[in-house]
């Protein structure tokens, strides 16, 4: 039996990409085929608007793994008619820069635009990024940088300052859900020649576990696709390695095991607190968020009992922020378990709510006369300033009011 046409084309494609990973192979090519980030990318908007007149600014795309960063880069280099350049900051340096400068400043001479795509830029140093700077500057090169990482931190200023700041966002269940049912049927890109069994209630857990990423998604379905021809809610639990946690960092259970790692803090219970700390981390929680919370509890739960606490708490996020996960999960388990022995005091964090429950029903009450600033001579006259006890003259045993007088006999720390 002769084959047709279009199964010919499919099997050649289906060879050809067979060793591609599915994410790539499913990557949109066009504006029309993106999902997501209407802010960004919408109808109207300056980016699209942009691409489809090829006169691209330098940029700079922020967002989490997976919200399509580097496929925008790509819809990109398809469209422009300007000389483009993709290369990651991770193994690329500046004997790469300069190669591509060179031939940019050529094409410059000819009337044509370069682009340069750095995928990571976070990743380069303050060096390489000040080399770039004078040609982005200048114009002969077009930069496209793509990052998880705040710019704000891991870009210079002045580089930052020459590049439009596209954030994009974590993709929703439902638009991860849309790009599986995609590759699923896809015969040519995707995995439709297979026949993958799978129902609407697995593609929804996938779904779900991805987190946002929309790699993720289709590696894991990808994995569980060549396990087996029927996709089932275990086989997908077996192709998540983490799987087993289910840990929604956006949803209640993100809510539920920081309460309980702070709870298990404040009730003193060291390996309770290491168990919540793990399955946060281990989940794929951000580690600096895990740091700004044990950062709170140093002066909420333990406050003036033990002021070091704080200390310990401000290095543990410097030290996250430098290294990152997995080395960083030791640092957090150490404080963590410094907070939970530490000895407790609530006494700030009662005493605070006590004086903003003050404010807000007294609202701007005067301040005493006598601790008024009276840096004029008609100040002094109304009574600024007079009869203030300095107190190093009364070896600071001055008798003094230091608070407006409706709240005179106010005690706050007990």
């Amino acid at each position: 039996m002769a084959l047709a046409h279009n199964d010919i084309i499919s099997i050649i494609m289906a060879i050809i990409n067979q060793n591609q990973p599915l994410a790539d192979r499913m990557r949109p090519t066009k504006l029309v085929e993106f999902l997501g980030q209407e802010e960004v990318i919408g109808q109207g908007k300056l980016l699209r608007q942009a691409i489809s007149a090829d006169k691209m600014p330098s940029m700079i795309f922020w967002g989490p793994p997976g919200s399509g960063k580097t496929t925008l880069a790509f819809i990109i280099a398809k469209k422009t008619k300007a000389d483009f350049h993709q290369v990651s900051a991770v193994n690329a340096g500046l004997k790469d820069l300069r190669e591509i400068i060179k031939r940019a400043e050529t094409n410059a001479r000819l009337g044509q635009k370069t682009i340069l795509f750095i995928d990571e830029i976070h990743r380069w140093n303050k060096a390489q990024q000040d080399a770039l700077l004078p040609h982005v500057e200048k114009g002969i090169i077009i930069l496209i940088g793509a990052t998880t990482e705040n710019p704000s931190f891991e870009v210079i200023s002045a580089l930052l300052s020459r590049c439009r700041v596209f954030v994009l966002n974590q993709l929703t269940s439902e638009q991860i859900a849309v790009i599986l049912k995609r590759a699923l049927k896809d015969k040519l890109k995707g995995i439709g020649q297979a026949k993958i069994k799978i129902k609407l209630s697995v593609i929804k857990l996938i779904s779900q576990m991805a987190n946002g990423d929309a790699r993720t998604a289709l590696n894991v379905l990808e994995y569980a696709a060549s396990l087996s021809n029927e996709v089932d809610k275990d086989l997908v639990r077996q192709a998540f390695q983490k799987s087993h946690l289910m840990y929604d960092k956006n949803g209640e259970g993100h809510y539920n095991i920081i309460s309980a790692l702070h709870k298990s803090m404040r009730g003193s219970d060291a390996n309770a607190a290491l168990y919540w700390l793990a399955r946060m981390l281990e989940g794929g929680e951000e580690p600096l968020y895990i740091a700004r919370r044990l950062i709170r509890f140093a002066s909420e739960d333990i406050g003036l009992a033990n002021s070091r606490a704080l200390e310990q708490a401000v290095s543990a996020y410097q030290a996250c922020h430098f290294i990152g996960m997995p080395e960083c999960n030791v640092i957090l388990a150490q404080v963590v378990v410094y907070m939970a022995k530490c000895a407790k005091s609530n006494a700030l964090y009662a005493a605070y709510g006590q004086v903003a429950n003050d404010v807000k029903q007294y609202g701007a009450l005067p301040v005493p006369l006598h601790i008024r600033n009276a840096p004029t001579k008609l100040m002094k006259d109304s009574g600024y300033g007079k009869d203030y006890k300095y107190s190093p003259k009364f070896n600071y045993q001055e008798k003094q009011i230091y608070l407006p007088d409706k709240l005179k006999n106010r005690k706050y720390l007990k």
